[in-house]
Formats: structure tokens, sequence, C-alpha cells
């Protein structure tokens, strides 16, 4: 089927042709025959790089021809950032009509508590689901404007922190916009048809890929195949190694999927020496630009071990990594300079990172509740649907790697020949429903039992099981609300002050219990106190107690026992270490705030940079509807928290001391540098402007020093003589009232 075809727009169609698009793939014009431009809602349950990207596209062009609005969500925030990035190609495009505007693209993906209207005037908006459910929760008023909305990894309704989520997002979407057009991708799973059905869906099932994919068991020395066999010759002792080697003497790129990240890192060092032997000296100079980037871009002794693998041309990928070296790994992946990725699995669901040969170098996981585990068919599957790239590579391989006969057999059969489980809904439980219980009730979508029981009728879970036993959990839900004063009535429930703001604020009920009651317990508040408080709470993510930490935490609770809310008796095991897991989490964002460098503190609490980033994020989040939540009960309080809550948050975003925040308020002013600017007499504006600029440079580099002096509003102009000093000059200094000179200056 010919793109020119499709009846769209000719900037469209010309656009495509300009890209090099001028055929679609057999799952894509199925796709157009079973109506996806006609409005028709559509599942696409078909393999990485076979155009389901495409799809949503067209679709989403031809609604905004016809005056439409799109709404693109996916899971993951960089994910959003790729799809932004993407869309925004389509800013030349006029096919509104006479007006001639261009496609505008807006992406929102945090503030929980905003309602952004101001993205109403884009024609695209790309959110995560979480985005998307606190947009409908603050009742933002554009969202009734959506026409078309397209689902991204929409077998995400599998996962137990994720599916509810999206699960009740896209049942209130649909009940908000009867006639809007839904068009949903997945990975190919056992049960799409149940999915397609649940959305009044057609369905576009197909293992077609643009690439063909090769699936193989390495076992002593060769790949086996169905009815083939290839010899990897023995190079080193470690045969993912090997493999490699292979790869790259082909002229293709490797991505490794390991079981931990600890392994992902050891794995890139161990591949990097041999592989480091391979490169020519134009691809080493461009690997050094990244270690360059690298290096600025880190604090912690995680990023001289990312820039020593990459000076070899490997690298490890893990959500322990800073976004910045995330994204330069990505970068220089793509750009065919760093020939290998060995990464957790995390990568393979999420980011768009093919490769001529996937392998698979343990497919057993850590579960804290039964050891190591044999992975999901799903979860396999996305990691070998990143094998082949599309115009690239004349095909993809995936390997696994046994060490016997009958563990070859095994994964032939429970993998590379098995069908993906089926996706089950997992809203049932108490802990997925609360929350979306209120903000149901609190946005009118019910008003009654007998109305949330009707709302929980067009649920997924609905559709696959029958809903008598859940209404037991639903009850529960609403004594609970009841209980904590979210709620009032029984026959017409109605929202309390203090359940909108729950509602609002996008925080789990059982949060803003905790967070209520112990506000109103405390009698000694201090900064301990608070962040214990948002780390008791179901959002947010635990540190992991490890044998040596008990004695050292139990000492800090018996040290400063008068700033905590409550603490359970020491008899209550389970309950007791669980409450020593909280303390743990407190005491690192206290390191955060208290200036700690990253590397001190991710060598204490044994997490990477990007952890602490995460952590800090969920409790900025958390302390911002702390003070949210002690201004609505303010009266109830023996201790106004108020001006304690909103600094605490100020200081978890900066993680910075309290007397640093009018200086890393500046933006590119972060905290290693103002604490150095502060320490030097520089502590205010004020001081800076009326400071030497020689002075200010010195301090913390030229051209940081330039961009400060440009965000308080000081122009400057640089000038250099024959012997190459550089002269700095303000617009004060071109009115005749200062100079500052310095020859060390960066040009």
């Amino acid at each position: 089927m010919k793109i020119e075809s499709l009846g769209l727009p000719d900037e469209v169609i010309r656009f495509y042709l300009d890209s090099g698009i001028e055929e679609l793939y057999p799952p894509q014009a199925e796709a157009i025959e079973k109506g996806l431009l006609e409005g028709n809602n559509l599942l696409a349950a078909i393999p990485t790089a076979s155009g389901k990207t495409l799809l949503a596209e067209l679709a989403m062009l031809k609604a905004i021809s016809n005056g439409g609005k799109a709404l693109y969500i996916v899971p993951l925030r960089a994910l959003a950032s790729e799809k932004f990035d993407r869309f925004r190609s389509f800013s030349s495009l006029y096919v509104k009509g006479e007006g001639k505007a261009g496609i505008r693209v807006g992406i929102s993906t945090g503030d929980f508590e905003s309602r952004d209207e101001w993205l109403g005037s884009n024609d695209i908006i790309v959110a995560t689901s979480e985005k998307t459910d606190s947009l409908l929760r603050n009742e933002t008023s554009w969202m009734e404007d959506i026409t078309t909305i397209v689902v991204d990894e929409v077998h995400l309704l599998d996962s137990a922190n994720r599916g509810p989520t999206l699960e009740v997002t896209l049942t209130k979407l649909m009940k908000l916009n009867p006639g809007c057009q839904i068009i949903a991708l997945s990975a190919t799973v056992g049960n799409a048809y149940e999915i397609a059905d649940w959305l009044k869906a057609k369905l576009v099932l197909s293992e077609w890929r643009p690439t063909d994919l090769h699936e193989g068991v390495y076992l002593k020395g060769n790949i086996n195949y169905h009815g083939s066999q290839k010899r990897i010759e023995p190079r080193t002792r470690d045969d993912a190694i090997n493999i490699l080697l292979d790869t790259l003497e082909e002229g293709g790129q490797c991505l490794v999927f390991e079981s931990s990240r600890k392994n992902s890192v050891s794995f890139a060092k161990r591949s990097g020496a041999k592989i480091g032997e391979t490169l020519d000296k134009p691809t080493r100079n461009a690997l050094d630009i990244l270690v360059e980037q690298i290096v600025e871009n880190g604090e912690t002794e995680t990023a001289n071990e990312l820039a020593k693998c990459v000076r070899n041309g490997t690298a490890f990928h893990h959500a322990g990594l800073n976004s910045a070296h995330r994204r330069i790994v990505e970068d220089g992946f793509r750009d065919n300079k760093i020939k290998v990725i060995s990464s957790t699995p995390t990568l393979a669901a999420g980011l768009n990172l093919p490769a001529r040969r996937v392998i698979v170098r343990s497919y057993r996981r850590y579960d804290p509740n039964y050891g190591m585990q044999p992975i999901p068919v799903l979860d396999y599957k996305q990691m070998a649907g990143r094998a082949g790239r599309p115009h690239l590579d004349p095909y993809g391989e995936s390997v696994l790697i046994a060490k016997s006969y009958n563990e070859m057999t095994g994964l032939f059969d429970n993998y590379i020949d098995a069908d993906a489980e089926d996706i089950w809904s997992k809203l049932g439980s108490e802990n997925a429903l609360r929350t979306h219980i209120l903000s149901t009730i609190v946005n009118g979508f019910a008003t009654t039992r007998e109305g949330l029981l009707e709302f929980i009728e067009a649920t997924f879970f609905a559709h696959q099981n029958d809903t008598w036993g859940i209404m037991d959990v639903v009850d529960e839900c609403l004594d609970f609300l009841r209980d904590n004063k979210m709620l009032e009535g029984e026959d017409t429930l109605v929202p309390t002050a203090l359940g909108r703001l729950i509602s609002t604020l996008y925080i789990d009920p059982l949060s803003g219990a905790y967070i209520v009651n112990g506000l109103k317990k405390a009698e000694h508040i201090t900064d301990l106190t608070l962040l214990h408080l948002i780390c008791k709470t179901p959002d947010m993510r635990q540190l992991y107690m490890r044998s040596g930490d008990y004695e050292i935490i139990n000492d800090i609770v018996i040290a400063h026992s008068d700033e905590f809310a409550e603490i359970p008796p020491r008899s209550r095991e389970i309950d007791y270490e669980f409450f020593l897991a909280e303390v743990k989490t407190a005491l690192l964002i206290q390191d955060w705030i208290g200036e700690k460098t990253l590397d001190s503190i991710t060598k204490k609490f044994n997490v990477g940079e990007g952890d602490v980033h995460a952590f800090a994020d969920i409790a900025e989040w958390l302390m911002h509807a702390s003070s949210r939540l002690a201004g609505l009960i303010a009266p109830e309080m023996s201790i106004d928290v108020s001006n304690m809550t909103s600094l605490l948050e100020k200081r978890i975003h900066y993680g910075a001391s309290p007397e640093l925040i009018e200086l890393v308020s500046i933006r590119g002013i972060g905290r290693v540098r103002a604490r150095k600017l502060y320490d030097n007499g520089l502590k205010t504006v004020d001081d800076i402007r009326k400071s030497s600029h020689k002075r200010i440079a010195e301090l913390i580099g030229p051209k940081t020093a330039a961009k400060l002096f440009t965000e308080i509003g000081l122009h400057l102009e640089f000038t250099s003589d024959d012997s190459g000093e550089v002269t700095l000059k303000t617009m004060d200094s071109l009115m005749g009232n200062e100079q500052s000179t310095f020859s060390d200056f960066e040009k």
C-alpha cells in the first residue's frame, strides 16, 4: 500500500516521502484496511520496529487535519521525551485549513497538582499515564477536546505498579470522550483479542518484522537456531564476549541484558578490555568526546567507571545512572560510537535502541520474595525485539546462553517457541482501588456506591472477571475514606475538602492519612520528623535494610526518639523493621539537603546517582503535599509547620541548606557552585552584583560566571588583545565604571 494512496493532506504525504517512507509495512496496511484513518478504534499488537508509531502518527495527523486534538500516553518520562522530539518534526506541516499554522506539540510529565491549561493550545500532547490521570483529577478543561488517544505499551495494564492507573485513566477517558478514537499499541501478548474487545477496537495481530529475527541459544561454541548452527570463535573464556567480538567483526552493534546493575557494570568493564583493541583512531577520538561529557556531568565514582568503559567502546545502562549519563550512552550508541551496551532489563521496555545482536546473558531475575526466578516470556520477547536495525542490518539475532543440552532445549521450549503470557488486570486489590475510588468520586464519575459499581463495570478488570467479589474491597475502601474524613455520606458519596485536596495532590489516600495523623500527633517537629513522615507513606520508595544497617539506624532512632511522630514497639519485629527502613530512607534525603556529596551518599546507601535524584523527586512531591495538607488542617495542629514544610520542599528540590536557597534559585548555579560562592562571602544576588567579576570567574569558572551574570541581568561583552588576554566588560564597565581582565579565560 503506497503512502500516496491514503487520502492524507498533501503536506503529510510529502513529509513522509521526503523521509524515505513510500510504502506501508503489511501490518500498517492491515490497520488502514481496518479503519485507522476512518476513526475506528484499533489495537496493534505487533513486534518492535514493525511501525507502530507510524500508525499513531497517521491517525493523529488525520484527526488534526479535521480540526481534532491528540493525546499520546506513554509509561515513562524518557519515552515521552523521545516521542516529543519525534513529533516536533511536524511543526512545518500546515494541515489545519487556511490558517497555515504548523502543528504544535506539547509535553507534560511532572507537577501532579497542575492543570497545565496552557497545553490546550497544542495539537499533540505527550504525557505519561500518571500525568494524564492527574490532569483528569484536576479537571483540565482541554481534556474534553481530545479526539484521538494513543496508548503506547498498553500491555502494561499487566503491571502491578502502573497497570491500575493506566486502566482507570483509559476508563475515564472513554467515559469523558465517548466518541474519541483510541489507538492502542502493544507488544505481542497472549490475549490481545481480549484487550481489543474491551476497547471496542479492531485488532491487528502480526509477527511480521521489517528485518528477520533469528533466535538462537549459544552452547559450547555454537549458536544453535532451528535447523542451523553458527560457530563462534573462542577468543576468550567468556562466551558472551566471544559473541560480542563476532558481532563487531561483522559490522554490528550489541545489546547485552544482565540480571542486575552490578552484573551489567561488571560485564561492560570486562568486555571493554577486549573490544577496545578493535577500535580505530576516528572511533577512539569520537569516544574521547563522550568521555569528557560523562566526566563533566558526574560527581560519583560511577561516572569514572562509565567513562573508562566508554573509552573502550562499551557502556552500562541502568536506573542508577543520572539522566545526563543515560542520554550520553543512548546517543553514543545510536551514533554507532559505543559498540556495546550492557543493561538491566529496563532498557528493553523503554527506549528505541535497536542493535544487530541481542544477548540475554541471564534469563533469571532476582525476586526479593522468591530468589532468582525465570523472566516472563513477554520480557524475553521485548529484549529479543531490539535485535535488527531497520534499513541498517540485514537481519537481527537474539541469543540466549545455556550451559547444557537440557538447558538449551528448555530455552527453546520456554522462550523462543513460547507465546507471550496473557495480560491480567491488577485493579482488584485495595491498594490499587483506594486512590482511584476517591478520584472517581471527586471528579463526579460516580456519586453513589451503585455508580462506583457501574464505573468498575467499564474497566478491563470487569471485562475479565465477575465484579460481585470486588464490591467487598470497594466497601472497605469507602470505610477507610470515611474513617479518615476524606468522604461523607452513605447513599450519596460526597468528598470533603481533605478528600478533594488529596485527590488533586495525586497521593495515595493512605499517604494522606499518614501525613495528616502524623502532623496532628507530633509534639516536637524537626526536619527529621517531616522527612520520616513522608518516607513512611506508600508513595515513597523504601531503601532495603542491609545486615550492617540495623544497629546503626537503631542507635539514631534512640538518639532522636522525640523527633518521630510514632515509633512501633520493637516486639513487633516486622513493623519495626519497616520503620527502620523508613528512617534509613529519610536519612538519605537528610544527607541530600545537608549538601553531602553525591559520591558519599551513593556509597553510604549503596545506590546510584539516578536513585538519589529519584528519591529526591518523590520526596519533593510529598513534602509539597505535606505543606498543602498542613495548611488545610492548621486549626487542628498544635504547631504551625507551614514555613518548615515550604522551606524543606525547596531544599529537597535543590539539595541545599537553607542559607543557599537564594543562590541555587539562579538557573545554572547548582548547590556545589552556590556553596563555593557563599563560603567566599557572596551570599546573595546583591553581593554578586557588587563583586569583582574576575573574582567570581575564578571561583566558578569563566563560562559559568558569564551565564550567571546574564541570569541576574548583567549583560557582558568579551574582547581579546593580541596577547590572548580576554577582557570581560559589564554594562557598568561600558559606561566607564568597571573592567575586569583575566588571561586564563577559556576561549
